[in-house]
Formats: structure tokens, sequence, C-alpha cells
């Protein structure tokens, strides 16, 4: 019997859902829907990670919240470029791994965002 086969959803509170919606449509491109979401549509053969962090990693600071939000993204450096050109927080340095490349934006409420470049074929 299959039982979890991928990430169905995420959800989190918001102080101003409706502001925090239109950055991530601005800035990161979700394709909002009218009911105030998003739904992304899987290529074939692409993947979802889900990974508990032990409670005292610092991979999620500055932010505090207790998650951090990754996206797959299809070309990391020019989007970091243009979250800074358009005022957004960047920070650290992108990094480039085997399992892809990875760099970090905070949104407008704080939240540490990983954005992913996943290797080709992945």
């Amino acid at each position: 019997m299959k039982r979890v086969t991928g990430i169905g959803g995420i959800f989190f509170k918001a102080a101003d859902p409706a502001a925090l919606s239109e950055w991530y449509r601005v800035h990161l491109g979700l394709p909002m829907q009218d009911w105030g979401g998003a739904v992304f549509v899987q290529e074939e053969g692409a993947s979802t990670i889900w990974s508990a962090f032990p409670a005292d990693t610092d991979h999620f600071a500055p932010s505090s919240a207790p998650y951090m939000l990754n996206y797959r993204v299809a070309d990391l450096a020019a989007l970091l470029d243009a979250l800074r050109s358009e005022g957004c927080n960047v920070v650290g340095d992108m990094q480039d791994s085997e399992y892809g490349k990875f760099g970090w934006v905070i949104d407008p409420e704080g939240n540490k965002v990983e954005l992913w470049e996943p290797p080709a074929g992945r």
C-alpha cells in the first residue's frame, strides 16, 4: 500500500496573508489563484524533499520560524540577481553541491526561504 508520496501542500500562518501572497507572486513567481494559494504541477521525474532537522540547528537562521520552505527554481543565479535588484533580503552566498545549487531570501514576515536549482535530470 502506498502511503506518503510527496509534499501535498505547505500551510503556515501569516500576519497579512494577502500581502505575503503578493510578495511571493511578484518576487518568486508563485502562480497565485483567486482563492489565495498556488498550485504546482511537477514535471516528470521531479523530486520533493522532506527532512527533519535537529531542534538546535542554525540552518534556518536568521529566521526564528521552526520551518523553512524550499522551492525548486530553474535559474538560481538569475533569480538571486533579480531579487537583489528588487530590494529583497537575499542572505548568504549561493552554494553549489552534488545536490544542486542553493540560495536564500527572507520574506517580508522574516521567514527564510530556500531556493533550489536541482542538478540536471532531477
